[in-house]
């Protein structure tokens, strides 16, 4: 499945492929929200839930030139 294929997808969809195809890779904390990181094939995904309303707000791709990477790359490699 494409980046653009998968970002058409309502929210129940790829909380469903997420938990069926990803890998769990790691979690942090930032602003706010409990992001997990998944891999999806050869992608890295970013689910951001918001604790205090215990609801997902987004899943989206991770750019990889987003200042939140080096809150991943103290914890894992991400070639």
């Amino acid at each position: 499945m494409s980046r653009e294929e998968f970002a058409k997808l309502p929210l129940n969809r790829k909380i469903h492929m997420l938990y069926l195809e990803a890998t769990f890779v790691v979690a942090i904390r930032y602003y706010g929200h409990k992001v997990n990181l998944y891999l999806l094939e050869n992608e890295y995904v970013e689910v951001f839930y918001n604790h205090k309303l215990d609801k997902i707000d987004k899943i989206d791709f991770l750019p990889r030139d987003h200042s939140r990477m080096k809150f991943y790359l103290d914890q894992i490699k991400i070639d």
